[in-house]
């Protein structure tokens, strides 16, 4: 059975705009050598499952590995020297209205996943379903449990299932999606070195796009310990170490 979806209406729109006509998947990396040929792989089999265009543009910050080896010729390198996530995606987007926008913005869809991650088969197919009646859509993740400990796993899934009014209330760059003319009325995605993502819907909600809130399918992310932004997911796991397993 199909997961709920909290759509979000607040523009005063046409309920339906036309279906995109292609996608761009940005995703930024810092030396994510280990990594991110799984991402892409995964990218690949996504990419296979929609009728489409999919362009792939992986915005390497900073990096100092084999991560921009990595990438095949059949996907598109931006190379930044921010040290910064949010920077990274925007630099993967700006490349990518120039690339690919010639056709128009609003018949482009964006989305943005990260290294670390492998997204599902689905995971197009199921953002593009909703583009006939929302904007963005604003996904959950599953963790891919390897490195964290049997306290931190059970605390972090006990906080996850809780349910926002509206829907779950969760905002992942790993699993992020959204009209490519929306995102280019906003702004985009700010410098920040964390909580880009949450910004950017944030400003996305305050302008009127509606917002789909699907539960599944989830990307799945790592659960490493060592953080690539300050404040990132890495950092939220080990802050779960030491939290009593009843704190609210």
């Amino acid at each position: 059975m199909s997961s709920p979806v909290e759509i979000s209406d607040t523009d005063g729109e046409p309920a339906r705009r036309a279906a995109p006509t292609a996608v761009v998947v940005v995703v930024p990396a810092h030396n994510e050598e280990s990594l991110l040929s799984r991402c892409l792989r995964s990218l690949r089999r996504a990419a296979g499952d929609v009728t489409v265009p999919v362009h792939v543009v992986v915005a390497l910050d900073s990096c100092v590995d084999d991560s921009a080896r990595l990438v095949p010729p059949t996907m598109s390198r931006v190379w930044t020297d921010a040290r910064n996530v949010g920077a990274a995606r925007a630099a993967g987007f700006a490349f990518a209205a120039s690339a690919f926008g010639h056709g128009g913005l609003e018949r482009l869809w964006y989305a943005t996943t990260d290294a670390d991650s492998a997204v599902p088969s689905d995971w197009l197919t199921a953002q593009l379903s909703h583009t006939d009646e929302a904007d963005v859509t604003v996904g959950t993740v599953a963790v891919r449990w390897r490195e964290r400990d049997e306290h931190v796993r059970a605390e972090y899934e006990r906080r996850y299932r809780r349910r926002a009014a509206g829907g779950h209330g969760h905002v992942h760059g790993a699993n992020l999606g959204f009209r490519a003319d929306w995102y280019h009325r906003v702004g985009g995605f700010r410098p920040m070195s964390d909580g880009e993502d949450v910004d950017l819907v944030a400003r996305l909600a305050a302008a009127g796009a509606r917002i789909a809130r699907p539960e599944q399918p989830a990307v799945l992310t790592s659960d490493r310990l060592g953080n690539r932004v300050r404040d990132g997911f890495a950092g939220y796991l080990s802050g779960l170490t030491s939290a009593p397993p009843d704190c609210a």
